[in-house]
Formats: structure tokens, C-alpha cells, sequence
């Protein structure tokens, strides 16, 4: 039984020779990988003098079992190995050449040729001529490695090319061999090898064979023939498993044909119809790929140096694109017929969705991967199952199933810190679930919930944010959980309950008393960013006013000693266009004044939408364009308290325009700064204002007791006061008024007059 899947798996690969490199010894990953890019670089071969291309497929890791498998699918047959080893001293030799010949002994029956490369040894031994070892002094000075694959995959042609005419030439009276997958050599046994039946299924699974030999070899067309030959062989005698590998095979050969930029890359920018078979093949590069010449020449064989079959049966042989999908399905079904074929049916499933995604068509590819999440495998490693729902979610995203694709990525998330773990991956886990926020409408950016209305399914949400709480907690990031609680509460409020607003509030103060939350953005260790998240809706201000200073503080126009105001008076504009928007009533100015050094008052109605009482501490102003010193205030708001009056004061400390942007607060530890155009739906009056130089306070006081009437109502612009005296007629009574300058600055100029008011017939006379 094949036991490890291969998802990375698609069509192309089944015209691919497989070379596995492997260390010896004890290597230095860097250095390995350094050279295992530089190797694997050489993948595409040109044959010379041909219009045949190889590909080569290279793997560091590879499982013996599945090699086991190789006669029933070639491509899955390990056919090259190359091996790197450190070794510095001479005496060291002969025990490393011992473990490369056991190396090869793991893969030795489907080997076509191996190579050893040897650094750091140096000398006679190093000195000699040898095909299957290279020495090179240090993994700095090896500038013919290239040169080195070139003749390997060379080697390996010359191997292919040989088996394939072998297999390919019908020898009357040699009976053809029965291929097997490991799990079927047992029921074989005590078969009469001369019945009809039997030679037809050796002959169809030889036809088939002998079909992946020919598309490795670059034999497009040969390849379609054989399978389909093969087919109708199997067929006939029943032989599922494997007529669903010819028909697999067909779908292989004809989505090389139909896509020769391959299935395996992002959809949008493959789909590349038109050519002949014949030059198909050249056409299709893979970026990065380093191409080798191979001359043929070295066999002399008829069929070699060019195909045979150029155009024979093109139209007939070659599925079409709707075609191939139905024999996927049908080879599917043959597999299904088979336990020990999970891993192939599997593997076909996800090939064909590649395919389908291309195609555009979603809905058939989504019931392919439903199949494919249903095939029982063996008992998978955490690993494994890790890999199986990230793949399952890379597929979905691919066919445009967002929410299906972000439901398998949290659930491979989950997998990374499942119990069985001794080492739970919380970072992997927490990695892969902010992979999964745009699948379910979410993002960590709290604008993209302050317009309109709400994306998605917020019990979803919600349940997400809490599993990225969770994640932060067990990575020992506390920042982090202020950030996920806060956006959490601020975003999701409108959806929690009575009980779930109060337990998320106490775990946020929890998480803030060792970690306030702050208004930084927090960078993620792989250059995310996640914005600060402002409590605009605790409380929240439904309007801003900003108020007038006291009657007494305001300031008075001067008078000139003529007695009239200084003229104002300003050339009259009509225009017909009037634009009026948010922002403009906001900054537009406000025709009172406030005075330097004084206290300046605005006036915010807020309400509490929480069902316990809200402490807000540190609620003051934020302003710009004057230097502005805040006295910030604390306040209780009562439960669901309905609108509630906020009165926030500050001294402007410098004259100009000023203009009050937001206030900040701080609510269950996180500090906030609200800017009022993030502020849906409020009301105000204006927010910019002249502040004005300070100005001298003068405060008028008489010898007389207060009146307890006011005699004349006094305009907008004076201030007056009332006293009052009894006199008889002819009475001289002394007055004194005293005026006194209360304020900081110096009074340079005062004019003082004295007028008569007649009042229902009495008049007074003044001296003074």
C-alpha cells in the first residue's frame, strides 16, 4: 500500500523523470540546499536534433514504499540518485563510498544511474577519472555541478530511451510479463498463465507502460496511442486498477497537449491552446529552467532520432478538454474500487481539479475535492494532516471557494496545536489562521468596519478572533491579545451578548494590567502590521459642541472714542454653487471666539451601550493648530445609560485657528485616540475656532447695595450691572464706582462716560 501522498501532484508530472538527492553523512543544511537549487535548476532537456523535450523532477525526500509502485505509474519510479557527502581526509574514503552504495541499495531496483558528489577532498583520490563520483574542494569551488546533471540526465536518457524500445517492439513467441503493484503479486499466484484472459491483461498493462515510458521519453503522440490501446485491452478483460491508470494516463498526455504551460502554477496565465503535437513539447518552459542539449546519436536503433508517429491520429487520439474530465471521473471510480489505492485516487483527484480550475469550472472541481476529503488513508501523522487540509485550502482558494478554503486552513491551524503534539506550533497555528481572515469577510483594520453594514457571519468571526486570543496567550505575546480583545470588542459589539461583553471586558483587563493597550501599530515577526484599534464605541458620542466662553470671559469688540464700531464691512459675492459635506461642517468656523489662557469648554452627549457601568479615565481633547493643553476628566456612566452630557475642558496656550479633531480615552487599560471623522453619524456645530491674544478683565463694583431688578435689559455685546438708592427730592447722595483690571494683561486705554436715563418722569443730575 502506498502510504504518503504526494499533493503537489499534477498532470505534467507524468511525463517527469524522478531523481531523488540526498545527503550522506553528516551534512550542513545551507550548504545542501545550496547545492540541491543549483541542481534541481537543471530540469528541462532538449533532445538534439529532435523536437523531444525530458523533464526531470527532483525530491530530497522520498518514500521507498511508493517507489514500489513505479511499474504501474513510471513517474513515480526513482530512477536517478544523487548523493552529497562531506569528506576531508582520504582515510575517511572508503567507509563514505560504502554508504553510497548502500544509499542506492534503498531505490537500487528502478535505478537507471546514481552519482556521488564528494566535498572537501582533496589529492590522489580525488585526482582519478571516475563516471559516478565528482570531487569538488568546497561547496564555494564547484562550478561544474551543472555540467555534472547534464550528463547524468544524459545517462538516464540513454537508459529510458533503450527500455522503451524494448518494451515497445513486439517479440513473437516471448511472453510478455504481467506487471503487478505490490498488494495483487499475491493473487496471482496459481493463475493459468496460458489462458486468453491472462496474456490480454499482461498485454494491456504492458501497452500502458510502455505508453509512460514514451511520454517521459518526449513521444507525445506514441504515448496517446499506447493508452489508448491499453484502454480498450483493459477493458475488456475487466482489469479496473490499471485501466484506470491508462485512462488517467490519456487525460495526462492530453492536458500536456491542451495546457503546455501546465496545471500546477496560479490560474489566469497558463491556458495556452493552438500548435502541433509535434511542437508542443519545445513550446513549454518552465521558469527558471536551465535547458541540456542530449544527443541521441548513441543508439542506433530505428525510431530514435525522430517520432514516428508525428501526426498520426491527432484529432482522434488527443482527448478533448471536457473529455479528459469525464475519463478522470471514470478513473476515479475504478480506483475507488480499490483500498489500497487511496493515495493514487486521491492524487487524481487533486490533479483534476488543477485542470478544472484552468477550465473556470468551480462547481465540478468542488465535488472532486469533496471526494478527495472523504478517501480514508491510513492513521496520517499530525504532520501529514497539517499538509492534507493546507492543500485541500490552496485548492479551494483556487476554484474561488473563499469561505471553503478558509474553513480547511483554520482547521490545518487547529492540527498545529492539537493535543498529541509534544511541541504544539502555536506560531504555525496563528500564522495560518490570519491566512484565513479574508475567507470570512474579516480583517484586522477596525475602518473596514466603521461604513456600512456588517460582512459575513459574525458568530464566525467572532469565534476566529477568539481562537487568534487563544494562540496570542500560548505564544506569550499579551500585546497581542490586547490588540485581537480590543478589535474583538469594538467590532463585534453590536453582536455579543449581555454575558459575552462582560467576560470579554474582564479578560481584557486582565491581559492590561500587565500590558496597557497603546495606539502603535504591532509588527507581526513576517512584516505584517496590525493598526491600533480606538474604542470609538465606548462610549459612544453621538454629538460635539463646542461652547462659548462664560458672558463675563467673552471677548468685546474695542469702540472707538467716536463711539462706532470699526467698520467690517466686506464686498458682497454671490454664487449660486453651495458645496456642503461632513467635512466641511466640521471645519468650518464657529462666530464666537476663545481667549488665550482662559478655559475652553466643549460639550460631548455620549451614551454607556454596555450593560454594567463604564469607567472611562483620561477622557480629554485632541486639537491641532494651536498649542492646546488638555485637563483631561474621568466619568461614570451609568448602564445603558441613554445620552449623558460630557463637558471636556483645556487652555489653548497659543492664539490661531484651533481645531478639535477627536478626544482620547482610556477604557479597561487600552488607551484611545478618536478621531471624529472616524465617527459615524455625529453632529456638531463646527470644530474650528479663533483663538484670540489674552485680554485684560475689567471688573466694575459701586459704593451701592446690588439691585434686586434689572432696570434696563443690557444688549448682546455689554455686560452691566444694577445697583439702587432711595433719594428725596433734592437729595445729594456720593456713589463711587470702582473699576479693577482682574486680569494678567495691562489695561493701555479706558474711556469712562456718565449718561442720564429718564425714567417715568424722574431725573437725576450727575457730577462727577
Amino acid at each position: 500500500k502506498m502510504s504518503v501522498p504526494d499533493y503537489m501532484q499534477c498532470a505534467e508530472d507524468h511525463q517527469t523523470l524522478l531523481v531523488v538527492v540526498q545527503p550522506i553523512g553528516i551534512v550542513p543544511e545551507e550548504s545542501f540546499f545550496r547545492i540541491y537549487k543549483r541542481i534541481s535548476a537543471v530540469s528541462q532537456v532538449n533532445v538534439r536534433d529532435s523536437q523531444r523535450v525530458l523533464y526531470i523532477r527532483y525530491r530530497h525526500h522520498y518514500p521507498p514504499e511508493n517507489n514500489e509502485w513505479g511499474d504501474f505509474q513510471t513517474h513515480r519510479k526513482v530512477v536517478g540518485l544523487i548523493t552529497i557527502t562531506d569528506c576531508s581526509s582520504a582515510k575517511d574514503w572508503p567507509q563514505t563510498f560504502e554508504k553510497f552504495h548502500l544509499h542506492k541499495e534503498l531505490y537500487g531496483a528502478t535505478l537507471y544511474d546514481s552519482r556521488l558528489f564528494v566535498f572537501g577532498l582533496q589529492g590522489e583520490i580525488a585526482d582519478q577519472p571516475r563516471t559516478d563520483v565528482a570531487f569538488y574542494p568546497s561547496y564555494d569551488e564547484c562550478e561544474t555541478v551543472e555540467k555534472r546533471i547534464e550528463d547524468f540526465i544524459e545517462s538516464l536518457f540513454i537508459v529510458l530511451e533503450s527500455k522503451r524500445l524494448d518494451r515497445a517492439t513486439d517479440k513473437s513467441g516471448d511472453k510478455i510479463p504481467l506487471l503487478c503493484v505490490p498488494f495483487e503479486k499475491k493473487d496471482f499466484v496459481g493463475l493459468d498463465t496460458d489462458s486468453r484472459h491472462y496474456k490480454k491483461r499482461c498485454q494491456g498493462r504492458m501497452r500502458k507502460h510502455v505508453g509512460d515510458l514514451c511520454l517521459q521519453a518526449g513521444m507525445l503522440q506514441d504515448s496517446l496511442v499506447h493508452y489508448h490501446m491499453a484502454v480498450e485491452l483493459l477493458r475488456s478483460v475487466n482489469d479496473f486498477l490499471w485501466l484506470g491508470a491508462a485512462l488517467e494516463g490519456l487525460c495526462s498526455a492530453s492536458v500536456i497537449y491542451h495546457y503546455p504551460g501546465g496545471t500546477g502554477g496560479k490560474v489566469g496565465s497558463r491556458r495556452t491552446q493552438g500548435g502541433s503535437l509535434s511542437a508542443e513539447a519545445g513550446n513549454r518552459h518552465r521558469p527558471g529552467a536551465q535547458e541540456v542539449l542530449i544527443d541521441p546519436g548513441a543508439l542506433t536503433s530505428n525510431g530514435i532520432n525522430a517520432d514516428t508517429s508525428a501526426e498520426i491520429g491527432r484529432a482522434k487520439n488527443c482527448l478533448s478538454p471536457e473529455d479528459i474530465i469525464d475519463k478522470y471521473k471514470e478513473a476515479i471510480s475504478y480506483y475507488g474500487k480499490y483500498k489500497n489505492a487511496g493515495v493514487i485516487e486521491l492524487e487524481a483527484c487533486v490533479k483534476a481539479v488543477r485542470v478544472l480550475a484552468i477550465q473556470k469550472r468551480s462547481m465540478e472541481a468542488s465535488e472532486f475535492l469533496q471526494n478527495a476529503v472523504y478517501i480514508n488513508l491510513r492513521q496520517l501523522s499530525e504532520e501529514e494532516k497539517i499538509q492534507r487540509y493546507s492543500i485541500l485550502s490552496e485548492l479551494y482558494e483556487r476554484i474561488g471557494f473563499h469561505r471553503k478554503s478558509a474553513f480547511f486552513k483554520r482547521i490545518a491551524a487547529m492540527q498545529c496545536a492539537a493535543p498529541s503534539i509534544p511541541e504544539p506550533g502555536w506560531r504555525a497555528c496563528y500564522k495560518l489562521l490570519l491566512e484565513t481572515l479574508p475567507g470570512y469577510s474579516l480583517s484586522l483594520d477596525p475602518k473596514d468596519f466603521s461604513k456600512g453594514t456588517h460582512r459575513g457571519w459574525a458568530a464566525v468571526q467572532m469565534r476566529l478572533l477568539h481562537e487568534l486570543v487563544y494562540a496570542s496567550r500560548r505564544m506569550g505575546n499579551p500585546a497581542l491579545c490586547v490588540r485581537h480583545l480590543s478589535f474583538l470588542l469594538q467590532t463585534m459589539l453590536d453582536f455579543l451578548s449581555d454575558q459575552e461583553k462582560k467576560d470579554v471586558t474582564q479578560s481584557l483587563e486582565s491581559y492590561t494590567a500587565k500590558c496597557p493597550g497603546t495606539m502603535e501599530y504591532i509588527t507581526l515577526p513576517d512584516g505584517l502590521k496590525l493598526p491600533p484599534v480606538p474604542f470609538t464605541k465606548l462610549p459612544i458620542v453621538r454629538s460635539v459642541k463646542l461652547l462659548n466662553l462664560p458672558t463675563s470671559l467673552r471677548p468685546h469688540k474695542v469702540k472707538s472714542l467716536l463711539g462706532q464700531n470699526v467698520s467690517t464691512k466686506s464686498p458682497f459675492i454671490y454664487s449660486p454653487i453651495i458645496a456642503h459635506s461632513r467635512g466641511e461642517e466640521r471645519s468650518k468656523k464657529i462666530d464666537f471666539q476663545w481667549v488665550q489662557g482662559d478655559v475652553c469648554e466643549v460639550q460631548l452627549m455620549v451614551y454607556n451601550p454596555m450593560p454594567f457601568e463604564l469607567r472611562v479615565e483620561n477622557m480629554g481633547l485632541l486639537t491641532t493648530g494651536v498649542e492646546f493643553e488638555s485637563l483631561p476628566a474621568a466619568l461614570s456612566l451609568p448602564a445603558e445609560s441613554g445620552l449623558y452630557p460630557v463637558t471636556l475642558v483645556g487652555v489653548p496656550q497659543t492664539t490661531g485657528q484651533i481645531t478639535v479633531n477627536g478626544y482620547h480615552t482610556s477604557v479597561f487599560g487600552v488607551f484611545s485616540d478618536c478621531l471624529l471623522d472616524n465617527l459615524p453619524g455625529v453632529k456638531t456645530n463646527g470644530c474650528t475656532v479663533e483663538v484670540i491674544p489674552a485680554l485684560p478683565r475689567v471688573q466694575i463694583s459701586t459704593s451701592l447695595p446690588r439691585s434686586a431688578h434689572t432696570l434696563q435689559p443690557s444688549s448682546g455685546d455689554e455686560i452691566s450691572t444694577n445697583v439702587s438708592v432711595q433719594l428725596y427730592n433734592g437729595e445729594t447722595q456720593q456713589l463711587i464706582i470702582k473699576l479693577e483690571n482682574i486680569g494678567t494683561e495691562p489695561l493701555e486705554k479706558l474711556e469712562v462716560t456718565a449718561k442720564t436715563v429718564n425714567t417715568k418722569g424722574v431725573y437725576a443730575d450727575y457730577a462727577s
